[in-house]
Order: structure tokens, then sequence, then C-alpha cells
């Protein structure tokens, strides 16, 4: 089992900038996948940026490939969103996801076998 707690949510301007971070506990960190996925009121979850075991490849959805990095840190079990230039349309909980498999991050809910409760992000115009 990992267990996922996601922070740095909360309220920004348009324009401006969080850093997410998801911080796990429990099995080994260091072989998952990790995801960002969000979910905007009346929508289902969508994926928003992934992370190979062992950072060598990362994957973007393509409204926010430029403006959103992820990262992870195996030493300190985190693994980080940072967002810049945020959009209105970016105002979503943002959720951290955790994939046992070993292989390249996918971009489905159902690869992923672990999940954080959700931090909330919103941007005001």
């Amino acid at each position: 089992q990992v267990q996922l707690v996601e922070s740095g949510g909360g309220l920004v301007q348009a324009g401006g900038s969080l850093r997410l971070s998801c911080t796990a506990s429990g099995r080994t960190f260091s072989g998952y996948a990790m995801g960002w996925f969000r979910q905007r009121p009346g929508k289902d979850r969508e994926f928003v940026a992934a992370i190979r075991w062992n950072g060598g490849s990362t994957d973007y959805t393509t409204s926010v490939r430029g403006r959103f990095t992820i990262s992870r840190d195996n030493a300190k079990n985190t693994a980080n969103l940072q967002m810049n230039s945020l959009k209105p349309e970016d105002t979503a909980v943002y959720y951290c996801a955790a994939d046992s498999g070993m292989r390249e991050p996918g971009r489905r809910v159902y690869e992923y076998q672990y999940w954080g409760q959700g931090t909330q992000v919103t941007v005001s115009s």
C-alpha cells in the first residue's frame, strides 16, 4: 500500500504560480510512476502530467505543456507539480496518483492504483 497526500493548493490570480507537492508513505516510492490529474466541477477526472519511476521521461497534456513541470525526488518520497502562467480554466481539484507497474507513465485513471485526497486550486481572472 502507498498513501499519498497532496499539498500546496490555494487561490491565485491568473498569470500566477503554484507548486503542488505529493508526499508518499508506505511501500517503496521509487518504483512507482507518478501522475497528476485534475477534476473540474461537473467534469470527469483528467490527466495533467506524469513522470516515470526514475524521472527519465515525462508526459503532459497539451493544455499545460510549457506551463507546468512535473518532477520527483525519490530520496524524499515526493512528486511535485510546478504550475506557472495559471489560467482560470486550470481551476480544479488536483490529485496525485501512483502506478506500481514500473512502466511508462499512463494517461488513464485506471492505470493508477493509489490516489491522494486532492487539493483545490482556484485561479481568479
